[in-house]
């Protein structure tokens, strides 16, 4: 079994269409990414729910764990987002390298971008459940709803030539420009997906668990498991909730994530802990 068969389990989405359109080994290669670009990591999330008026429970989760399983290997992370998820992500990390993407034209966001790459320099990119610009410039979500006035266009930082990884779900995300030519044909997928592109794309049946897999295939590289443990992944969707943030799927407050358990959640994670353990000589 592969990391992607983990991580694309319990599929609703129908994003396993997509696979073929992948190498085999995606996560592999993006963490093979992760590995060779040293130095300081962006890492953007928070994916505005319209009928909520909050930020969702995806993301954020697996946007905390490839930070601080960098961190763990010595990485700067900065981490970058809008009004919505900001506070949340201060909270949840505790870090006071939480960037504020304002929520202005694209002429402004183009140039903010320019200013922070020049800025921190950094060496990667990654967006895990970033809402990503369509063709027109608009910001759509899974119901084909707009919500650009909710939306910071961070997709201006992706357009620069610094490498970067894009993790999602669901079509509409940063990085599924990769694949913009294919997801229209794919019945349940946004025919009008995101079009900003990436050097590595992972997809998954929740963009979380996009965000571990990716982390499984840096442990096997690193021969250590960066994997969160279960516990903490389940705190950390709790006190998301308790923080505000929503289940996408349904706009509901409480403690699941793209319709799915903790317990189903934990599952996953669990699987790809025993796959990072059945390395020969992982520490």
């Amino acid at each position: 079994m592969r990391i992607e068969d983990i991580i694309l389990a319990h599929d609703r989405r129908g994003m396993s269409a997509l696979r073929s359109h992948l190498p085999a080994n995606y996560c592999e290669e993006a963490a093979r990414l992760l590995v060779t670009q040293q130095g300081t990591v962006f890492i953007t999330t928070g994916f505005y729910i319209l009928n909520a008026q909050a930020a969702e429970t995806d993301g954020p989760p697996g946007a905390i764990a490839v930070g601080q399983a960098l961190e763990r290997l010595g990485r700067r992370v900065v981490y970058v987002t809008d009004e919505p998820a900001a506070g949340m992500l201060r909270a949840l990390t505790g870090s006071d390298c939480v960037l504020l993407f304002p929520t202005v034209d694209s002429d402004r966001s183009q140039h903010h971008a320019s200013r922070l790459i020049r800025d921190y320099q950094p060496s990667l990119l990654i967006a895990v459940e970033r809402c990503g610009k369509t063709r027109y410039g608009t910001y759509l979500n899974m119901a084909d709803r707009d919500v650009t006035a909710f939306t910071a266009k961070i997709d201006a930082l992706f357009e620069s030539s610094v490498p970067s990884i894009g993790i999602g779900d669901g079509g509409n995300e940063i990085g599924m420009g990769n694949l913009a030519d294919v997801i229209p044909k794919c019945s349940r997928l946004p025919a009008f997906p995101c079009v900003t592109r990436v050097t590595q794309l992972v997809i998954a049946s929740v963009a979380n668990w996009g965000a571990y897999g990716l982390l499984a295939a840096l442990s096997r590289m690193m021969k250590r498991n960066l994997l969160p443990s279960l516990e903490e992944q389940r705190s950390i969707v709790e006190e998301l909730a308790s923080l505000g943030a929503v289940d996408g799927t349904t706009g509901s407050r409480g403690a699941t994530v793209d319709g799915h358990s903790l317990e189903t959640n934990s599952e996953v994670l669990y699987n790809l802990h025993q796959f990072v353990s059945s390395t020969e000589d992982l520490g």
